[in-house]
């Protein structure tokens, strides 16, 4: 995988966006997608076996992401707030602002509206410990599923995930500016969690086969 990462221009948004899943709000139409997510170990595996895109907007008070996911069988199960939403299909956000591997926030959502959000003072390997009871204070998050929600009889197009994560709620743990000014650099990243399945007709579905980025 390159060490250097993609570079993406985040513009301003002209007005406040209304956050309900659509991704339809004005603003979107001048935010340019990312290319396609590609799988977490890069060149050694395949393409994803569905497109995943992700596009930014910021103004003074919210950094804004917008996701749109392909996925023919939209399912979730988890619902209460910080449980393990990974076990789910889902999307995730990672912000690193300053870039410095320490003091990063994360974020998941699954197509049930389900989140997960926690703080990690410094990385895993090198004793991180994640504090899970830690929240992005005033963040508003929301989904459109396009089709219907744990039922293998039909085709779904996918999902779109769309959030809004104050400034005030990242400030702490920047380490720079935020908002940030013009020309500035934030580390962003993201993930999906795809699970391989076997559907029940009408239902939901089994214990996962392996894990798919």
């Amino acid at each position: 995988m390159s060490a250097e990462p993609k570079r993406y221009t985040c513009y301003r948004a002209a007005e406040p966006l209304k956050i309900d899943g659509h991704l339809t709000d004005a603003p979107w139409k001048s935010a340019p997608w990312t290319d396609l997510f590609v799988d977490i170990e890069g060149d050694k595996r395949p393409l994803p076996r569905f497109g995943t895109r992700v596009m930014m907007l910021w103004d003074d008070d919210y950094f804004y992401f917008g996701a749109d996911m392909e996925e023919p069988h939209v399912w979730g199960t988890l619902t209460k707030r910080d449980s393990i939403i990974c076990h789910d299909n889902d999307f995730e956000i990672f912000i690193d602002p300053d870039g410095d591997a320490e003091q990063y926030m994360e974020f998941e959502i699954n197509a049930l509206n389900a989140v997960w959000d926690l703080y990690l003072p410094k990385a895993y390997n090198k004793g991180g410990e994640a504090d899970h009871d830690w929240d992005f204070d005033g963040i508003r998050h929301a989904v459109q599923v396009d089709g219907t929600v744990n039922c293998a009889d039909d085709v779904d197009r996918g999902w779109t995930v769309e959030v809004a994560i104050p400034w005030t709620a990242m400030a702490e743990y920047a380490g720079t500016d935020c908002p940030p000014k013009a020309g500035a650099a934030w580390r962003v990243n993201f993930s999906r969690v795809e699970y391989e399945f076997d559907y029940h007709k009408g239902g939901y579905p089994e214990v996962p086969a392996e894990v798919l980025v």
